[in-house]
């Protein structure tokens, strides 16, 4: 095919390769769920088992089925999932979402606004943690690998970040409990956050680590609400109540102040990080290359 071709310009053009890169990663995706779910209608296990199993079964094939696209449609090398550094990244992200999430926390209990009542089985982190690991791998191969990554090339780092996180934060009106409010607040806390980890190690380890971190600590261990939805099952059952701005109401933290200044200001130091590093992408110099 010629690259001069119209052809191969709308098949290369970025918005082609965005909505290209999530149908088959969604379609493989949902393909694996048809499947597992038929085959435990045939060998039935416990419930939290099963969702456990399900939820890695989409992992994993959220990651090959991007690696699918990226080697065969964009024939690149795919450096952004490489195992190098993988276990740094991991523990770093990992540990960065754990203390944002529980300085989110602790301004809650400060405010005598949560309390704990029960501590339950070991077990019961298995729900939150099915939810954790799943969705943060599925959103951020989605997001900050196909849509991010790719509006980055084309538009620079600044415009592809506020972009894309304000795609997250409208993603997130359709939750329960939700508002216009809420919406900026995780475009913000999560859309900006991620993003800026990504440019910072430019792999998606980092941000899967922030973002899976962020979840399980909320919901596992806090027994709080997740972008406004309940789990049924938590280490810790707790409760929270009190002003609205620093509880987050109904949604959950996430819907508070703190945590969007708290992640606000994790964003700023991995941006300034990344200037000093050359990792933004600027898109004059993009546009004129």
């Amino acid at each position: 095919m010629k690259k001069n071709s119209m052809f191969f310009r709308i098949l290369n053009y970025p918005l082609t390769r965005i909505i290209v890169g999530i149908s088959v990663i969604v379609a493989i995706v949902a393909i694996g769920q048809i499947g597992i779910r038929k085959l435990f209608d045939l060998f039935p296990l416990d419930r939290d088992i099963e969702k456990l199993v399900e939820g890695i079964i989409i992992a994993v094939l959220a990651i090959y089925s991007y690696i699918l696209v990226c080697k065969f449609y964009e024939k690149r090398v795919i450096t952004e999932i490489s195992r190098k550094q993988i276990l740094k990244n991991l523990a770093i992200g990992m540990a960065l979402g754990s203390v944002l999430q529980s300085l989110t926390i602790l301004v809650i209990y400060l405010n005598g606004s949560y309390s704990v009542l029960s501590i339950n089985p070991i077990t019961f982190i298995i729900p939150p943690l099915t939810i954790a690991f799943t969705s943060a791998i599925f959103e951020e191969i989605l997001l900050r690998g196909i849509i991010f990554r790719i509006m980055e090339e084309r538009l620079g780092s600044y415009l592809a970040l506020g972009i894309s996180a304000i795609i997250f934060g409208g993603m997130h009106l359709l939750n329960p409990n939700s508002s216009v409010i809420v919406g900026i607040g995780l475009a913000i806390q999560a859309g900006l956050l991620l993003g800026a980890a990504y440019i910072f190690a430019r792999n998606l380890w980092f941000p899967i680590a922030i973002h899976f971190a962020w979840n399980f600590t909320q919901a596992a261990i806090f027994g709080v609400n997740v972008s406004g939805n309940a789990i049924s099952k938590t280490l810790i059952s707790s409760n929270i109540q009190g002003a609205k701005y620093i509880t987050g109401g109904e949604f959950g933290p996430e819907g508070s102040i703190q945590a969007t200044l708290f992640c606000l200001t994790a964003t700023i130091i991995l941006i300034v990080l990344s200037k000093k590093r050359g990792n933004l992408i600027s898109w004059h110099s993009k546009k004129q290359s």
